[in-house]
């Protein structure tokens, strides 16, 4: 049986009217992220160990 997949809301997304909303989901091996606005499109997913790195590297781009 397939379990289905639990996404949620980035902690890092924006509020307001939802334009930066961005939802991660714990796979079974990988972390997979997504647009909210267009959840039915492709869908990036990451190791544990690269996806660390690339949450860091959007936090600088931020500052």
């Amino acid at each position: 049986m397939t379990q289905a997949i639990r996404w949620r809301k980035s902690s890092y997304s924006g509020g307001g009217d939802g334009n930066t909303r961005v939802e991660i989901a714990d796979l079974d091996t990988r972390i997979g992220v997504r647009d909210s606005k267009a959840p039915y499109r492709s869908t990036l997913t990451f190791t544990a160990a690269a996806f660390v790195p690339f949450v860091h590297s959007l936090k600088e781009t931020r500052s």
